[in-house]
């Protein structure tokens, strides 16, 4: 997204005062969270089929009726410098092993590794904790001149074995030491995995966001962009928590898909760009919550697999909108990713070497490639806090939620958006599902806007559904603050989200469900009717 200036608010018309009201509010994750209902079977809308079942006796069903803990959470954060820690891999099959480089005050510290889903509520379980380890101080970070590339050279504190104890799913590593706890997120995958879905944790912009060390893909220690960084590297811990935007971003969708027992397997972007081939042993992608940081492996792998019938499920807004390079760190491939935006691109070495791989946003010079031709929306602006208006409610994806044509659904766009641009590539077919009223307080809009909830399907029989808000996956969980998620809100998101997942698990999407084009009763675009 474009950094987020704070100006003063415009004036608005009425009737858009009244919406952006309902929804303005803070996202924050609370540490009180609680077990959040799923909608009973009988909500299940009456085209979709069941879900696709997992192999007998190993499935994620059958993982979560196994003994949870709340022990997963922080108790006691501790200062900056109580410990932090980070690992050599983003992502680990079966049989690898993970080195873990932990800095803490502490004369010793244990890890304990919890796997996350539901759990009967309690959403994590158990799988692995350490014997106690010696701590020390690690050497404080370097900054790459040029670049000011913010890294860390750790001495590994301990090695761990990924065996066939630990399920394939999304792991946090719990440092806990007297002086402080952290956490270390590490993805647990299945090569071999011929799931129905994939869910894909977004590293790739958690990094870019992650300010550990002063520096971030968008400012410095002095919060100005001059100062920022042009390399972000995974040498180092992230920030707060150190759980990246896995918890507020993306986190109550596996709960979600956990609890409901779907066949599902896990990976980070990072491995679709090392393995863009085998997102076709899948029938569908889950982009969760935030994942705008995309490179030209990842894209095309996506595209590709669109067009040999997968589905692609993109719930957030602002995706595929910055295009990166992953490049070698001492620590192993794909360890520092560059990216020098739009308003310093003529600094980035690939101007000279092969433009095809400057680091600018993908709709810009020299890559031209909108990420509409993808998604059939594109980011538009922040911050922004409105309802959302459905204007498709004959849409199979909210079958059994009762809304009707112009249903408000209170706090739902936000803090970014995507929309619909007449001007902009799209694929065809592209329908809209939630056109909604917005005011961006951003520099780059002003006046009324809208964003747009988009669905089409490929010739492929592929579906591709763009949620065109990054909100949507908090209002899944209680992660939404009380003022910007209402009951008919989380019970509409909800309900959408599984039909979604079910019809996704399935196969190609367009077969039962084809897209229809309402950009013209929209006034969108009088030629796509």
């Amino acid at each position: 997204m474009a950094i987020r200036r704070h100006r003063a608010a415009t004036t608005v018309a009425a009737a858009l005062a009244v919406l952006a009201a309902a929804g303005a509010v803070l996202v924050v994750w609370s540490q009180e969270h609680r077990a959040d209902p799923v909608p009973s079977t009988a909500s299940k809308p009456a085209t979709a089929p069941a879900a696709h079942p997992g192999p007998a006796g190993s499935g994620v069903a059958v993982e979560n009726r196994r003994p949870g803990t709340a022990g997963w959470r922080i108790t006691r954060l501790g200062p900056p410098e109580a410990i932090r820690g980070w690992t050599d891999q983003v992502s680990a099959g079966s049989g690898e092993r993970v080195r873990l480089s932990v800095s803490t005050t502490a004369r010793r510290f244990q890890v304990e590794a919890y796997r996350m889903g539901w759990y009967g509520g309690h959403g994590a379980r158990l799988v692995w904790r350490s014997q106690p380890v010696a701590g020390r101080r690690q050497p404080p970070p370097t900054l790459s001149s040029g670049t000011n590339m913010v890294a860390t050279r750790w001495r590994p504190s301990l090695t761990i074995a990924i065996g066939p104890d630990w399920p394939p799913g999304v792991y946090l590593l719990k440092l806990v030491a007297t002086t402080g706890q952290r956490y270390v997120p590490l993805t647990v995958r299945d090569d071999t995995s011929r799931a129905a879905l994939v869910a894909m944790n977004a590293v790739t912009t958690w990094q870019a966001y992650n300010r550990w060390g002063g520096r971030n893909q968008y400012v410095g220690p002095d919060a100005r962009l001059e100062t920022r960084s042009r390399v972000v590297s995974f040498d180092r811990p992230y920030q707060q928590s150190g759980a990246g935007e896995f918890l507020g971003n993306e986190y109550p969708l596996v709960r979600l898909v956990e609890r409901l027992g779907l066949d599902v397997t896990y990976w980070t972007n990072i491995d679709l760009h090392r393995h863009p081939e085998r997102l076709l042993a899948h029938r569908g992608l889950v982009s969760l919550g935030h994942d705008e940081y995309w490179s030209t492996r990842m894209r095309r792998g996506a595209e590709a697999a669109r067009g040999h019938g997968v589905n692609l499920a993109f719930l957030g807004a602002n995706a595929v909108y910055r295009h990166i390079r992953l490049e070698r760190s001492p620590t192993g491939p794909h360890r520092q990713q560059v990216n020098y935006k739009p308003w310093s691109i003529g600094d980035d070495p690939a101007w000279k070497t092969d433009p095809s791989q400057v680091t600018t946003d993908w709709r810009r010079p020299p890559l031209n490639n909108p990420e509409s031709r993808l998604l059939g929306a594109q980011y538009e602006c922040n911050p922004t806090h409105a309802p959302g208006v459905v204007v498709q409610p004959s849409s199979w994806l909210f079958a059994r939620t009762g809304v009707r044509a112009g249903t408000i659904l209170p706090g739902l766009v936000g803090d970014e958006y995507d929309r619909v641009q007449p001007d902009a590539p799209r694929p065809p077919r592209v329908e809209v599902l939630l056109h909604s009223p917005v005011q961006c307080l951003g520099a780059s809009v002003r006046g009324p806007s809208f964003a747009d909830t988009t669905y089409y399907t490929a010739p492929s029989g592929a579906g591709v559904f763009n949620a065109a808000t990054s909100s949507w996956v908090c209002q899944l969980s209680r992660a939404c603050a009380t003022t910007r998620r209402s009951p008919l809100t989380a019970r509409v998101v909800r309900t959408a989200t599984v039909n979604l997942l079910r019809v996704f698990a399935e196969g190609p999407a367009g077969q039962g469900h084809p897209s229809r084009s309402n950009l013209a009763r929209l006034g969108l675009d009088p030629s796509d009717g």
